[in-house]
Parts: C-alpha cells; structure tokens; sequence
C-alpha cells in the first residue's frame, strides 16, 4: 500500500524519535506553564529576556494601533512599510552595513539567500553541522554542493579547490545544537583566497555575542569584505520574529530582485515590526543582559563539570549535555520534568546518531538560583540514571 504513514510513525516511535509539541500556556520566560504543569525552563532561545519584555509588548500595541495588524501584501506590492523600513536601517546600522533585508522567518532568509546567489555551474560549500535550512538551501539551489568537516578551514581549502563558477560558502556562527562558534577568521581567509563568498547565518550570535551584541562578526572584528552575506533571525535574542540579510547595495538588491521567498510571501505585520525596533534599542542599549548572561554560563558550566556531565566546547547560552542514548537522554528529561524543570531532549535526525543530548539553554532572564536549582536536579537524575547500557 502507498503511503503507509502509519508504519512509518510506529518506527519512529519504536527508535525513541517521535517528537511532540509541548503546549505552552504562559509567555516566554523561565517560569511557564507547559501541558498545564508549572515549570522552570531552560529550553528556550530568548537568551537575552526579551520576548515578553514590557516596553517590547507596548511598541507593539501602538504599532497595531497605528499601522493595524496585517502586512496586506508582498513587499514589492504594497506590503512594504514605514516601520519594515525604519527596522531595515537599524538593522543596517548595528551589522556597520550599507542595507539590511527583512524576511518573515530565517528559514527563508537561507533559502533566499543562497538560491539567489548560486545556481547551475556555481558551487556551494557548507559546514557539515550546518542548520537544515542552510542544508536545504544549498541542495536546493541547483549548484554543485559539498560539506566541508565541521568547523575545519583546511577541510574547506581542499574543497574550494575543486570548485567551479561563484563559489558560495555558508556557516552558521554559532552552532544550535553544539553551542561552538565558527572560526569565521580561518574560513574568511580561505574563500576569500579563492575568490569565494563566505555567507554566515548568526541566529544565535546576535545579542549574546559582540560587545554591543552584533554578533559573531562583530566578536571577531570582520569586515563585510571578509563576511559579504550576513543573516541574522529575530525570534531569539531579539525576542520578536522574523529574520535579516546584510550586506552591500547590490547584494541587498539582487535578493529583492531574485530571491523568490522575499519575492512571494507577504510581509511580516508592520506591528511586529515595530515591536523589533524596541527590542533591537534594548540589545544594544542593556549591556547588563550580556555581562548576566556570561555569568550565569561560567556557573553552569563550572556546576556541570563537578557532577561529571559530558558539555560541549561553548561559551555561549546553548550549553548541551551529551548523553548519547536517544532514549536515555528521553528518560533524563522525564526524570527532570517531574521535578519541575524543562530541558529538551535532542535526537537524531536533528543531531547525528549516538550523540542525543540534552539542550541547556540559558537567558538573561534567568537568575542565579534557579541556575542552580538546575544543577541540583541535573546531579541527582544523572546519578539515578546510572552508567551506559553497554558500560554496565
């Protein structure tokens, strides 16, 4: 029989890789009502506190009155308004960049991006780690397209060697389900050796990283000459929706002229817009969410490697505990959620087989205490849930 979804579900239940989706009944922060129980969560990517920041609400309620509620139309139509513009120069202005472009979600932004930039004889080079919709965005370009090995420059020097036509190479800053950052120094030196375009999507460098919370870029001190197409997404430290590209005139125009999901869909509400504006004047302007935030990562992780968990190499908010067991890691999180607290099981496909984890993200709404409530927990489930099965 075709299509028999109901196997292909039982199997995915059987792998312990079924997923389901939590019904959240409050506002973002760390205190939430999840499936109509109480709980602290550390599974969000509102990293610096600002989804449901008053100030960020109010703007948005006076854009809705002022501009109503709906974009109307794509932005070449008549979907393009005063508040996508003004939010499209602030953007410019904190990435040091001619222009910036909105999209309604990072995933399109990607998609936008990459496809209007390279297609037939041109070549796209991507960090094996990279997030599925750089992945999906390469793929689906047309061009010819490879992964490099994670995070090695000397893997992709031997890459763009075969290359042909423009060449394209994409990274994600920081790495979503590891917490590493990009070695954006190494790889901007190589493809620009190559005459190659490095493409950065920074969704979860942008507030925690920088001084003033620019992002990876802005850590490492880069230029647009070394970084000539940068992303960024809304909907985590910025606490709103939506997604960016930077860059230059002409490449902000060439997407405007060529990528098809800024192209065809319409506009994010003006609202929402408006809403950013105040978030991004808090990011920039609220140095303590950042200096907070890195204290509250220094005492996670310092707690962790006392109990003897397994991190990753990160010094940014996505601090992941390797568990390895998609099922282990499933029971973990259980044996955590009875006790109150929310950290989410990551399992394959998302991450590669034999490496489920679970993914401890922290924010600057976060308090010290409760950091530690978490450790509390995390020491007494890791000593219940005893050894491997195969160390037994």
């Amino acid at each position: 029989m075709p299509f028999d979804l109901a196997a292909r579900l039982a199997a995915r239940r059987a792998e312990n890789l079924y997923r389901q989706r939590p019904l959240l009944e409050s506002p973002q922060g760390p205190e939430v009502v999840v499936d109509g129980q109480c709980l602290l969560a550390f599974c969000n990517n509102d990293y610096l506190g600002l989804a449901n920041h008053p100030q960020v609400i109010e703007a948005w309620r006076a854009g809705a009155a002022r501009w109503g509620v709906g974009g109307g139309a794509s932005h070449l139509v008549i979907g393009h308004s005063g508040p996508h513009h003004a939010l499209e120069e602030a953007l410019a202005d904190l990435t040091g960049r001619p222009r910036a472009l909105l999209f309604t979600t990072g995933y399109m932004a990607n998609l936008g991006a990459v496809t209007a930039l390279v297609g037939q004889g041109d070549t796209v080079l991507e960090d094996r780690l990279n997030h599925a919709s750089l992945l999906d965005a390469g793929l689906l370009s047309g061009a010819r397209f490879n992964r490099y090995l994670h995070n090695d420059a000397q893997s992709l020097a031997n890459r763009l060697e075969k290359a042909t036509g423009n060449t394209l190479v994409v990274t994600d800053g920081v790495f979503s389900m590891d917490g590493d950052i990009a070695d954006l120094p190494a790889l901007a030196r190589e493809a620009r050796a190559k005459g190659a375009w490095l493409m950065v999507d920074d969704a979860h460098g942008f507030g925690p990283l920088g001084a003033n919370g620019g992002g990876i870029v802005e850590h490492f001190g880069l230029s647009q000459d070394d970084v000539p197409v940068l992303v960024g997404t809304l909907g985590k430290a910025f606490g709103t929706a939506g997604a960016f590209v930077a860059g230059s005139e002409e490449l902000i125009e060439s997407l405007i002229q060529f990528a098809r999901p800024y192209i065809y869909t319409t506009s994010q509400p003006p609202a929402l817009a408006c809403a950013t504006l105040k978030s991004l004047e808090l990011l920039r302007s609220e140095h303590w969410r950042r200096e907070h935030l890195q204290v509250l990562i220094r005492q996670f992780r310092h707690g962790a490697e006392q109990i003897g968990l397994q991190l990753m190499d990160s010094f940014t908010p996505i601090q992941p505990i390797l568990i390895g067991d998609a099922g282990r890691a499933m029971r973990l999180s259980q044996m955590l959620r009875e006790r109150g607290l929310m950290v989410t099981a990551i399992r394959p496909p998302t991450v590669p087989a034999g490496s489920a984890r679970l993914r401890v993200t922290l924010t600057a709404a976060h308090s010290e205490a409760q950091v530690q409530l978490l450790l509390e927990a995390l020491a007494e489930c890791f000593a219940q849930l005893g050894p491997e099965p195969n160390h037994a």
